[in-house]
């Protein structure tokens, strides 16, 4: 009677060791795919994603300083001013603003300056509806006030950078242990990109097809069709050389 009932008691014992075993592994997988406590898996991995490039509203700016004893515009600011207007008809997404110095030593001057601007601006085809001035005054009235054209444009921007949420030294926070990347990488890649395209809507998605040079595309096709090489042939293309070397 004894040895039964040891044999059942070691018998209960082994099943209880199983079912033990069997649900220490369940708990163990069930940490491995269940939900994870660390927050660090919200911050993307990719760093376009985690700095990525905004299309918005901006402006363009430029200052023109004009002395008080000069009431006209010197052969770089009429350069600037002409590069300002043809850079509006391609880029702007509405009217110029000029601002003109106000209660200071150079306003006289620079209400003389601003009617060259003005005709600069006419002859570059800017419609005269399109120009706005408006005087401001600085905040101290001895500082040397340029005048100030804008537009809006549209610009592409990211950033800003330079931020360090964590600290990338030796560390007990776990995320470290991850060779995850760190905030800021990438982030200087992604502005100095948004601030070299010339079209931001070109982030976004291609431009259309240029039309077809016909008359060059008439004259390979006709070359083609006789047999002819359809390579252009260049009458001085060896002009400048002063070697027989390699013909």
């Amino acid at each position: 009677m004894t040895a039964s009932t040891s044999t059942v008691t070691g018998r209960r014992a082994s099943v209880f060791a199983r079912v033990v075993l069997i649900a220490g592994a369940a708990a163990l997988l069930t940490g491995c795919y269940g939900p994870r406590g660390d927050t660090t898996g919200s911050v993307p991995d990719d760093y376009r994603h985690r700095h990525p490039i905004a299309i918005k509203d901006g402006d363009r700016r430029v200052e023109i300083f004009v002395g008080a004893k000069r009431g006209s515009l010197s052969p770089i600011q009429r350069a600037e001013v002409l590069a300002f207007a043809q850079a509006w008809r391609r880029e702007a997404t509405g009217g110029i603003l000029i601002d003109i110095p106000a209660g200071t030593a150079n306003e006289a001057a620079s209400r003389e300056a601003l009617r060259e601007v003005r005709a600069i601006l006419a002859a570059s085809q800017v419609p005269p509806r399109a120009i706005a001035d408006r005087p401001y005054q600085p905040g101290d009235t001895r500082q040397f006030s340029p005048i100030r054209l804008n537009y809006p444009r549209v610009v592409a921007e990211a950033g800003p950078c330079g931020l360090w949420p964590d600290d990338l030294g030796p560390t007990y926070d776990s995320k470290h242990n991850e060779n995850q990347q760190y905030w800021n990488f990438g982030c200087a890649t992604q502005r100095n990109l948004a601030s070299m395209v010339a079209e931001p809507a070109d982030l976004v998605q291609p431009r259309a097809d240029s039309p077809a040079h016909n008359a060059r595309r008439t004259t390979a096709l006709e070359k083609y069709r006789m047999g002819q090489s359809t390579s252009t042939v260049y009458p001085d293309a060896t002009k400048g050389q002063i070697s027989e070397i390699g013909k």
